[in-house]
């Protein structure tokens, strides 16, 4: 546990000191790993919450991000593939986020509009590249980043 603490200030340092001379990039690269690191630990210590499932939304949403964007380099039905793939599983890990939500968090009205305008965009996505869509695929894809790091941003 001291290791976790020893290792959390030193990048709480490194962070702090990037802020300082402007580098936001590895300041956020920084505090990225120390979540990672925090995740993690309480994984091990068999704890976890809609947050620790929030945060494991950012690899889904990243795999999707790459998809769509190869997508858009060659939008036609026959690529869309890999497309539909990531969305169904960005749409899997939201669901199971959803289902993990207590009923407190479950009701509130943010929650809700964001949870399921993720979900319902992560089958529109799907539905756009199965249809050739390009830009619509891009524009959902923006819709989802944001409700991706909203989620994250309120409820990771």
């Amino acid at each position: 546990m001291s290791r976790f603490f020893d290792g959390g200030r030193e990048r709480l340092a490194t962070a702090t000191a990037a802020l300082d001379r402007g580098d936001d990039v590895a300041a956020g690269r920084e505090l990225l790993a120390l979540r990672q690191a925090s995740h993690a630990l309480r994984r091990r210590a068999g704890l976890y919450d809609i947050g620790d499932c929030i945060f494991e939304i950012a690899p889904a949403m990243e795999a999707l991000r790459v998809a769509a964007i190869g997508y858009g380099e060659r939008p036609a039905p026959a690529n869309a593939e890999e497309t539909v793939a990531t969305a169904s599983a960005f749409r899997d890990r939201l669901q199971r986020c959803n289902e993990w939500a207590n009923s407190e968090i479950a009701a509130q009205g943010e929650f809700r509009r964001l949870i399921d305008g993720a979900i319902a965009s992560s089958g529109e996505i799907a539905h756009a590249a199965m249809a050739g869509d390009g830009p619509l695929v891009h524009r959902y894809l923006i819709e989802l980043q944001s409700f991706a790091q909203l989620l994250d941003f309120r409820y990771g």
